[in-house]
């Protein structure tokens, strides 16, 4: 499995050793590609295209954001299933995400803001993790891959795209 992340970005350190013993305790081998700029995505497509990987894992930063249609793009040419941790990812054609819902921060963002404003000092506000996370499969992505999603996961999904 190709692991594209960026050493660069603290949030993807802690995730890729989080990562590598999950890996580990699965029997799972990873090909890890680093990626800190756009002039690194090429090359990476290339070392995962000669490895020939059985899917993608893509770490989410920036670097994502920005060229997010290029990766789904290279793993839908590699025939690789492909998780992200962004919904965003899999409307734009990868095959799965799971990650902290957006919306869901925004609210809890919002119940910070209404504190600030009625006086409460941030500092005597605690850190909060996210607590509701999401499901995304795109059943077209599975299709064109040749994947049948079983109804169970598929009944977990928080949505499907189709």
């Amino acid at each position: 499995m190709a692991v594209r992340w960026n050493k660069a970005n603290p949030a993807n350190a802690a995730v890729w050793e989080e990562t590598q013993a999950a890996a580990r305790a699965l029997g799972l081998l990873l090909h890890a590609q680093d990626v800190r700029g756009p002039q690194d995505l090429e090359g990476a497509f290339t070392r995962m295209a000669q490895a020939h990987l059985d899917a993608l894992l893509v770490l989410e930063d920036v670097l994502i954001n920005m060229h997010r249609q290029q990766i789904v793009a290279f793993a839908t040419q590699e025939h690789l299933p492909s998780v992200f941790a962004a919904r965003e990812s899999v409307v734009a054609g990868g095959l799965i995400s799971y990650g902290p819902s957006i919306p869901a921060l925004y609210r809890r963002a919002a119940t910070y803001v209404d504190k600030i404003l009625k006086g409460t000092k941030p500092a005597d506000m605690p850190v909060e993790q996210p607590i509701k996370f999401e499901l995304v499969l795109n059943l077209k992505t599975a299709q064109a891959l040749g994947l049948t999603i079983p109804p169970s996961v598929l009944l977990q999904a928080d949505e499907v795209i189709k």
